[in-house]
Parts: C-alpha cells; sequence; structure tokens
C-alpha cells in the first residue's frame, strides 16, 4: 500500500468515526430532548449540518489526494518521455564528436536522433494541446474532410514512424448510406488528424511484439461517420472503460503498466470530437482480449444544390 493509499484509507476511517459520534450524539440529544420541541429540532439540524460538512469534506479531500497522485504520474511520465530520447541525442552526438564513424554509421545515428527528435517534438504537442484545450476554444475554420483518406494517411505515417512490416495495420474503407458513397466530415483537419494519430499510436503501444491494428472508416447511418481502430493486444477492464479518457488516467492493469505514456492521449481525442460534435468510445472484453475505439462525427451530406454547382471547398486529405 502506497503512502497515498494509507492517507486516504486513514481519512476515510476518521470520517467514518466522526460520523459515528455525531450520530451518537444526536441519538443522545433526542432522548435528553424529547419533550421540548425547540431544542429537539435545532439540534437535529444541528447535528446533521455537521455530518454532511464530515462527508463533504472527507470526498473533497479523498478527491485532491488522488488528483495529486495522478499529477505526479503524469510528472514522471512527462520527465521519462523527455528524458529518454534527450540522452539519447547526446550519446550520438558524443559518439561523433569523440571519434570517426564511417558514411553508413553516421547516417544511422542521424536516423536515430531524428526519430528521438520526433519523439520529443510528439512528447511537447501532446502536454501542449492538453493544456490549450483547458482553455475557452477560439472559432476555427471549419471545411469539409474526407476521413478515408484521412485515416489512410495516417495509417501510412504509423506504419512509418513504428518500423511495421507491411500488413500489421489494416485500411477498410465502407461507403454507404449515401449516393456518393462520401465519408467526409467538416472540421479542422490537423486535429482530426491528431485523433486518428493518437489511437494508431495507442494500438500500437498495448498490442505487444504482435501488432494486428485494423482501421475501418464506415458509415452506419445517413448522418454519421465512424472510424474504427481494433488491436488485439492487452485489453482493457470493463469497469476501466469510460475512465480512460479522462486526463492524466491509464489503464491499471499488469499488462498495461509497462507501457510507457502520458495519460492525456485519450484526453485529447475526447476533447477533439467532442468540439466536433461527435464522440469516442472503447470496447473490450477485458485484459488479454484487445481494444477497439470508435470515434463517431457528424456526417457532411451534400444538399443536391452543392452537388449540382460543384463543392467550392475541396475535401481535406483527397
Amino acid at each position: 500500500m502506497t503512502r497515498r493509499q494509507k492517507a486516504i484509507t486513514f481519512f476515510i476511517t476518521l470520517c467514518v468515526l466522526l460520523v459515528a459520534a455525531a450520530i451518537s450524539l444526536n441519538v443522545g440529544w433526542i432522548v435528553i430532548n424529547a419533550r421540548r420541541a425547540a431544542p429537539l429540532v435545532l439540534g437535529i439540524v444541528f447535528f446533521a449540518l455537521i455530518i454532511a460538512g464530515l462527508i463533504i469534506y472527507t470526498v473533497f479531500l479523498v478527491v485532491e489526494i488522488r488528483r495529486n497522485e495522478e499529477h505526479d504520474t503524469f510528472i514522471n511520465a512527462v520527465t521519462h518521455e523527455l528524458k529518454t530520447p534527450i540522452a539519447s541525442i547526446r550519446l550520438y552526438l558524443e559518439t561523433l564528436q569523440s571519434r570517426p564513424v564511417n558514411d553508413e554509421q553516421r547516417r544511422q545515428f542521424y536516423d536515430v536522433m531524428l526519430a528521438d527528435v520526433e519523439r520529443l517534438h510528439r512528447t511537447v504537442d501532446q502536454v501542449l494541446r492538453a493544456g490549450a484545450l483547458g482553455q475557452k476554444q477560439k472559432n476555427v475554420t471549419r471545411v469539409p474532410v474526407d476521413m478515408a483518406a484521412l485515416a489512410e494517411e495516417c495509417v501510412a505515417l504509423a506504419v512509418s514512424r513504428h518500423h511495421l512490416p507491411p500488413g500489421a495495420i489494416t485500411f477498410e474503407a465502407h461507403a454507404t448510406h449515401s449516393k456518393s458513397g462520401a465519408l467526409t466530415v467538416r472540421g479542422d483537419g490537423e486535429e482530426l488528424r491528431t485523433v486518428v494519430i493518437n489511437l494508431l499510436d495507442n494500438a500500437v503501444k498495448y498490442s505487444g511484439d504482435s501488432v494486428r491494428v485494423t482501421v475501418a472508416v464506415a458509415a452506419p447511418s445517413p448522418d454519421s461517420v465512424w472510424v474504427r481502430v481494433q488491436d488485439r493486444g492487452v485489453g482493457i477492464p470493463r469497469t476501466q472503460l469510460k475512465r480512460i479518457f479522462k486526463r492524466f488516467y491509464r489503464v491499471q492493469s499488469r499488462a498495461a503498466k509497462q507501457v510507457k505514456g502520458t495519460g492525456i492521449g485519450l484526453y485529447i481525442v475526447r476533447a477533439i470530437a467532442k468540439a466536433h460534435g461527435g464522440r469516442v468510445f472503447a470496447q473490450s472484453e477485458g485484459e488479454g482480449h484487445g481494444a477497439t475505439f470508435t470515434l463517431e462525427l457528424p456526417r457532411l451530406v451534400s444538399s443536391p444544390l452543392d452537388v449540382a454547382r460543384g463543392d467550392p471547398e475541396p475535401a481535406v486529405g483527397s
């Protein structure tokens, strides 16, 4: 049991004891003043307020302790995500400075350092996005976005970034409920690209050594578009399926704890989906059974007038 868990147990126990003492005093007060109406009523109200105050104080105290623990976990995770690539880059730079290397080795060093820089950039970008999402959102220009084309680009990027073999990530697009067959939404292309990339990165990271991920884009109804990312990795306990979208929260399972991360990726996914009038939800049969994340967005359906005159705005990702 950790120090914070002991503190939570202590304050909950103290609250229970104080409430029990207050109830005992209240019962005694009622017995003593059973025939006097005014003191009896005042005493009951007063003791009820004391009990309610104790319970509220304890709840807020426990919530604050847990929030501090989440913040500490986040800081430790971010520190690791920053220090590891920095240490790697420094090592390769010192090697290049201290001894001669041939052209092939130099290219390898450059490739590794560029990958580490990209990892640093992603971590910093995630932290900045999480901070920006907590502030008042500014008006963003929304344009038609072809989700099938965008998702396919993200799949190619994930395969390249994680150095995956061909077939590790499969892509499917199913256009239904539309004469044009377009899987288009109105939104910010960069933000939606961030959503799909985050879902793909999570799927790859939590797949273990054998990465088998399926990405499907479809229109389950005439007014919505789904982007579904399914992996066959460590899975998620069912009791945590809704909590994983909270800021700083990470899956509490033995296999998931071995995967490094900051705990803000899914929070960003949910915030962007909500800002676009959509939602995101997770499904899993439990630990060891993989997970499926579904992004649902309002579909952009062209009116007959738009089709006749041609859409003046090109779809992003096409």
